[in-house]
């Protein structure tokens, strides 16, 4: 192990180690957990060269304040997200968002907040050195699950990188095009018939707004009551990310990442993939409109939105 690390002078209201999650465990009550946001998660390991499973920092709305010792990086930031670098000489850098930086020892990195969005990504060149849990350096808080003893990071705590110095540096970045979708699409869920005709046309037409009561498990939104004309709770089956469950106070929940692998609330809808991204960046306050797409659609537009992924990372190789 390296002696290079950052030290926390500031943790941030949210910072964890996340990837692209955890597969094949559900069966076990483990979670996927990973990445908020999955396509800027991957962007921020292309502007450092690494895998792009390569675990990376993720904060919410303010992030850490990280003073770097003994020795130099490469690192980026993706998100929309206002930070400055803290040079030895005391002098403060705007940085840029979707570029990379080289960080030199007793440099800081002051990642000052989000902005109109929830989560943003950090990520070093050759990664953290921290372990896997389940195949995944992901941390899940509510399970106490992964690196760091499944906590999210605090103050004079040290996060340890993994290459001590950059042997080469080259200077790259994205021009990046934040997707603006006019509504969320969705598939119908296994318990669409349980809800009255009047309220399938309410979650279609009505606008909905993201309760401060959301987190990496759920989202919870406020607004027009979706009545259930069978019963208000089910046997508990499988659940699964951006699975939109309504419980009796007839409110929708749509399922993050960090969700419980089963559940007990009839299931209205499923946010294709290809939207979970932009679902996850909507801070509370925000409006939400629902569109149904049949599942050939879903899977066409999944393959658009891996597509431009690769068109990203292909202009800065």
């Amino acid at each position: 192990m390296t002696d290079t690390f950052f030290e926390i002078i500031r943790p941030g209201i949210n910072t964890t180690i996340q990837d692209r999650g955890r597969n094949h465990l559900y069966h076990m009550g483990i979670t996927i957990s990973g990445a908020m946001d999955q396509k800027i998660f991957k962007l921020s390991n292309a502007l450092v060269n690494n895998d792009l499973n390569q675990g990376a920092i993720e904060f919410a709305y303010q992030g850490p304040l990280l003073k770097l010792k003994n020795g130099n990086i490469n690192f980026s930031i993706t998100g929309d997200v206002h930070f400055n670098i803290i040079r030895k000489n005391s002098k403060v850098e705007e940085g840029k968002v979707f570029e990379n930086y080289l960080l030199e020892e007793n440099e800081q990195i002051d990642v000052i907040s989000t902005k109109n969005s929830v989560f943003g990504y950090l990520a070093v060149e050759g990664g953290f050195n921290i372990e896997k849990a389940w195949n995944s350096y992901s941390i899940n808080t509510k399970a106490k699950v992964g690196p760091n003893n499944g906590e999210k990071f605090s103050l004079e705590q040290k996060i340890y990188i993994r290459y001590s110095e950059v042997k080469k540096f080259s200077k790259k970045k994205i021009d990046y095009q934040k997707v603006q979708i006019k509504n969320i699409r969705v598939i119908k869920g296994t318990n669409f018939n349980y809800f009255s005709e009047e309220a399938k046309n309410k979650f279609f037409s009505e606008v909905y707004s993201v309760s401060n009561l959301s987190d990496r498990m759920g989202m919870r939104l406020e607004g027009p009551t979706l009545e259930n004309i069978v019963n208000t709770n089910i046997k508990s089956e499988g659940s699964a990310k951006g699975v939109i469950q309504v419980p009796a106070n007839g409110q929708p929940i749509i399922l993050l990442p960090d969700h419980g692998t089963i559940g007990g609330y009839p299931k209205i809808a499923v946010v294709i993939s290809a939207d979970l991204d932009s679902v996850a960046q909507l801070p509370p306050g925000s409006k939400i409109k629902f569109s149904e797409v049949e599942l050939d659609e879903a899977e066409n537009i999944f393959r658009t939105y891996e597509s431009e992924i690769k068109q990203y990372i292909n202009k800065i190789l």
